[in-house]
């Protein structure tokens, strides 16, 4: 059986155990009860003195005591008041100087009651300041947002992403970005005031909060967002187990996402996944309001592509940038026109496919193609606001400069890759579809596991057009690296050089930038010996976008700012999911691609001096390529002059080119 006591401090912890408001309503019963019972007291006590007719009251009473006629509730208000007085500052204890001793212990009880209870609320209010700060400090509040963009998880391109944001909203008014992670909202903050400096008009606001549940989608005011973006919990180098649980993570956010903005909402879901079942399964979630996007075969297939062709990277950043030209579809009363001169009816821009109105892209169609009503361009432009369709061409291009004739004759080649990664299989997989049979791809890695060799040994045998070696050396020795001659290679890519361990994207970067330096000792060690340049390409990737600059004065030819590149393409297909076909077609082997090739091949003789739009026109003779600009050799390790690279400059620019220096077209192949 309980006793009293237990009883009562079992009902006392319940009710303090509903917060912070039960605290404060305990304190304000207490202060009434105080002062009801002193204010009672004193009220009893005067009564009692005047009917005696005693004096020493004249702090509590109106009038004159002697008179015979005392006020009954001006008598008690007045004690009251003095209670009150009393009870919220003990100095007023000195009213009862002239008092009786009774009076004295009144005032002695409600100055010491108002202490204990005054310090308590106090405390209490410092506290409940303390609790709402830091839940703010937290992130738990809601976001009164609309029309704004989500980002959900964390990662290093987080920043990259923002930064992408900022370019595409610069014209916007009050753009809005919220992050939303498991991290700390003070941490997120912290991180992105050192790393994220130039928001110009953008804001950025962070909550905290478990990325799946329908709570913190609601915090973050997902159903009136425009754009989700649901990136991985992990990176490339984790574990597959890390991959398959990162990628579980994901799919639940975005099932929560589709439950939480419900059917009628429109919103661009981008998510990123590991597996490629993982990504069909999320594809068929919501096809229309869901892009997957596998950042490391993109990325790869990416290398790929600008081993074959130097300055590639620079044309492909600039495209999937918001800054700088974009690709967008655009709609008109054609006429009939033919694509082939539909090129010449757009100031700012050049038209390198059609999708037709049953959504069919086909990029670089047959010149003669005629443009029909619903039919759409693909557009390289500056910006949506510059696409104007002039019913009458902008200029009239010189088609009277003769085409070289003739085809780059393709050879067996050989490829060195420095280190390894998870996108080294899909990159060695994706060299053997350009290549001729007999060509050869060497890895050069100090101990790989057992794994590792095992990938290895399993790419040469399914590969048939090219086989596939390891070389167990060092390649941050530079003796080493030089034993295996890298500059008889045709394209050496440089990857991390310890794939089994999670490294920090500035670690990885430095050792990149040692192998680079080793590789710049031994060209000039090499062309000094032979007397001529080297053709050797260098291909590598840069995971932390602020040193790009340094890479470039390494000597790389090309290189892939992996984060940055990645986080391009999450924001705009977040923006324009339909962007996500044009990816689809030019980064595989089959249909188009870009290429910037050689200026010899399209001229019978160099230097010549001829506007852009002169330069459409011919490459258009050769199978119905589309130029959308041209790379100078002289500038292309200069950071300031874009590394050389121009697109979609205005038709009529006067272009000097050279045999060193070449053309940004969309072709079929890169002969």
């Amino acid at each position: 059986m309980a006793t009293f006591g237990e009883r009562l401090g079992y009902k006392v912890d319940n009710f303090l155990a509903r917060g912070s408001k039960a605290l404060f309503q305990a304190l304000v019963v207490a202060f009434l009860l105080v002062f009801c019972a002193i204010a009672v007291l004193r009220f009893v006590f005067t009564g009692a003195d005047v009917a005696l007719g005693l004096t020493g009251l004249a702090p509590y009473l109106s009038g004159d005591p002697n008179d015979g006629y005392i006020d009954v509730v001006d008598r008690f208000l007045q004690g009251a008041w003095f209670t009150f007085l009393q009870l919220t500052d003990p100095g007023n204890m000195a009213q009862d100087n002239t008092t009786f001793r009774f009076y004295k212990l009144l005032a002695v009880t409600a100055g010491m009651s108002g202490v204990v209870i005054f310090s308590a609320l106090i405390a209490f209010l410092t506290t409940a300041l303390d609790q709402a700060i830091a839940n703010l400090k937290k992130g738990h509040s809601r976001v009164l947002e609309t029309d704004h963009a989500v980002i959900i998880g964390w990662s290093p391109r987080v920043v990259e992403i923002l930064r992408e944001f900022v370019e595409a909203n610069e014209s916007e008014k009050d753009p809005v970005v919220v992050v939303l992670s498991e991290r700390e909202k003070e941490e997120m903050d912290e991180y992105l005031r050192d790393h994220f400096t130039d928001r110009r008009n953008t804001r950025v606001v962070t909550r905290s909060g478990p990325t799946g549940s329908l709570l913190s989608l609601a915090k973050v005011r997902a159903e009136h967002a425009s754009a989700a973006i649901v990136l991985a919990e992990c990176g490339e180098a984790a574990s597959r187990e890390e991959k398959l649980i990162s990628d579980a993570r994901v799919i639940k956010t975005v099932l929560a996402i589709i439950q939480h903005v419900g059917d009628d909402h429109e919103i661009n879901i981008v998510a990123e996944i590991f597996d490629p079942k993982n990504r069909d399964v999320v594809q068929d979630i919501d096809p229309d309001r869901i892009s997957v996007i596998d950042a490391q075969e993109i990325l790869a297939k990416v290398m790929v592509q600008t081993s074959r062709t130097s300055g590639l990277s620079v044309v492909y950043s600039e495209l999937l940038s918001f800054e700088g030209c974009e690709m967008y579809f655009h709609g008109e009363d054609w006429g009939g026109i033919p694509f082939s001169e539909v090129q010449f009816h757009f100031p700012d821009g050049v038209p390198i496919g059609v999708r037709n109105a049953d959504g069919v892209l086909q990029m670089r169609p047959d010149l003669d193609y005629a443009l029909a009503d619903g039919d759409e361009v693909l557009i390289v432009a500056d910006d949506d606001s510059t696409i104007d369709f002039r019913p009458a061409k902008v200029m009239e291009p010189d088609r009277t400069i003769p085409l070289r004739p003739g085809r780059i004759e393709p050879k067996a080649e050989r490829q060195l890759l420095l280190g390894w990664s998870p996108k080294a299989p899909i990159i060695i997989s994706e060299y053997a579809d350009y290549v001729l049979d007999g060509s050869e791809v060497q890895v050069m890695l100090r101990d790989p596991s057992e794994a590792v060799k095992a990938q290895i040994a399993a790419l040469d045998d399914e590969l048939d057009s090219l086989s596939v070696s390891h070389v167990d050396l060092d390649p941050m020795n530079v003796d080493e690296l030089a034993s295996v001659q890298p500059f008889s290679f045709n394209t050496v890519i440089i990857l991390p050089q310890k794939p089994e361990e999670e490294l920090s994207a500035e670690r990885v970067d430095s050792e990149t930038i040692i192998v680079l330096l080793h590789l710049r000792k031994l060209q000039r060690r090499v062309e000094q010996e032979y007397g001529r340049k080297v053709g050797t390409k260098l291909i590598t990737e840069v995971l932390d976008s602020s040193n790009q600059e340094l890479i470039a004065r390494a000597g790389v030819n090309d290189f892939i700012i992996s984060n940055r590149m990645v986080s391009m393409m999450f924001a705009q297909i977040s923006q324009e999911p339909d962007i996500q076909d044009v990816y689809d077609d030019l980064f595989q082997e089959e249909g188009s691609e870009i290429y910037v090739k050689p200026a010899w091949l399209y001229f019978e003789s160099l230097p010549i001096t001829c506007r852009f739009g002169d330069l459409m026109a011919l490459v258009q003779n050769r199978d119905g390529e589309v130029c959308i600009g041209y790379k100078l050799k002289e500038f292309e390790t200069e950071p300031g002059e874009n590394f050389g690279v121009s697109l979609i400059p205005e038709k009529n620019t006067q272009v000097t080119l050279t045999a060193a220096d070449g053309l940004v077209v969309v072709a079929e192949d890169d002969r």
